[in-house]
């Protein structure tokens, strides 16, 4: 193998590595998208077009850049959960101040009748 054949092998070989660990970015951010979904029906009609906006843009085959490239679909997922977290902040501080919805708690014991 000549050293030509040789280093366009390691490049290859390199963005592959690099086309795989962008998919499981993409991927794993998506997974936590999807994981945000059961808070949805507290978070308005602006966390539901980021939720379902992200998603619809991750799977959609018209990108920014080709899909190889991930770079665009992590930012889009990225910045769906940096607002969705925001939302969730948000929320939870509301529940806390006085004359706001009542907390609830997923984790409190009911007595038993």
């Amino acid at each position: 193998m000549s050293q030509e054949q040789w280093v366009f092998a390691v490049l290859a070989v390199l963005a592959g590595l690099l086309a795989l660990a962008m998919l499981v970015g993409a991927v794993l951010l998506a997974v936590r998208v999807v994981r945000t979904r059961r808070m949805l029906g507290t978070l308005g009609v602006g966390g539901k077009v980021a939720f379902w906006g992200a998603l619809v843009y991750t799977v959609f085959p018209v990108d920014v850049l080709p899909d190889p490239i991930y770079l665009d679909d992590i930012g889009v997922l990225a910045a769906a959960l940096l607002y969705l977290g925001r939302l969730v902040q948000q929320h939870r501080a509301a529940e806390r101040l006085p004359g706001g919805p009542e907390p609830h708690d997923d984790h409190a014991q009911r007595p038993v009748s």
